[in-house]
């Protein structure tokens, strides 16, 4: 399996996971474990980052195993989510931050124009940007103007679970950025992480699939062989949709004929 870079890192796996709605922190290390992913996400809003008592979320964040990637999840404006940024880089976390400008608290659909903004900010504060936005191509392709690490459009409402509902697009955006593009919400099971990655994605980041299951662990491990999959399946190109028939063993050349 080829490998996947993101601002200069090298990854062998393409599934990035979260680290909410888990039983517990067991439950959550076991299903980080099976899934084989190397970045976790963090709320920084929403996890104490400077608790690393043994009982904490960030005690079973192993920095030999997993790259660290805050996130500013509950954030309504460009101030804030630049704000929780700095908190979370002047903790110790790390520069990389997946970047959420919410405007839309009933959906939780990106706030497009301040997260282009926010992205701006940052880039020139020397932060490592991954923005979680839309399907639309064009707000992709400003967001990697703006200098963004990564595109992160989703495939479905966060937490939705009802998978690629506009593979069209995502397929668009990856056919209009360089930077490497990353499904980020809507992966409900495994079939949809193959879905993102047949399209040509680099990378599925997920949470509630894996923690809200019935068997986190299974689900976890399910969603590494859908990525490996739907990602070989890609570098294998599959054949042509044609509306008939088309005979797995022609008969042509055969005596007779």
């Amino acid at each position: 399996m080829d490998n996947l870079v993101l601002a200069g890192r090298t990854f062998s796996s393409r599934l990035i996971l979260g680290s909410a709605k888990y039983p517990d922190f067991r439950v959550m290390a076991e299903a980080w474990e099976a899934s084989g992913t190397q970045v976790i996400t963090v709320a920084v809003r929403r996890v104490n980052i400077y608790d690393r008592s043994e009982d904490s979320l960030l005690s079973h964040l192993d920095p030999k195993k997993y790259v660290l990637l805050p996130n500013t999840a509950g954030c309504y404006t460009v101030a804030e989510a630049v704000r929780v940024a700095n908190v979370a880089r002047e903790a110790g976390l790390s520069n990389w931050i997946k970047l959420e400008v919410i405007g839309d608290e009933r959906t939780l659909f990106p706030d497009t124009a301040a997260l282009v903004e926010a992205t701006k900010l940052l880039v020139k504060d020397d932060f490592v940007v991954f923005p979680y936005t839309n399907d639309d191509p064009v707000v992709a392709r400003k967001l990697e103007d703006a200098g963004a690490g990564a595109v992160m459009p989703l495939g479905a409402p966060i937490g939705s679970g009802l998978g690629i509902q506009n593979p069209y697009n995502i397929q668009i955006i990856r056919e209009t950025v360089k930077v490497p593009v990353i499904v980020d919400a809507g992966v409900g099971t495994a079939s949809d992480a193959a879905v993102a990655m047949e399209l040509g994605c680099d990378a599925v980041l997920m949470n509630t699939g894996i923690a809200g299951a019935a068997d986190p662990v299974r689900m976890a491990a399910a969603m590494r062989h859908a990525v490996e999959a739907g990602r070989l399946a890609f570098l294998a190109g599959r054949i042509p949709k044609r509306l008939y028939a088309a005979a797995s063993s022609p008969i042509e050349g055969f005596p007779g004929r």
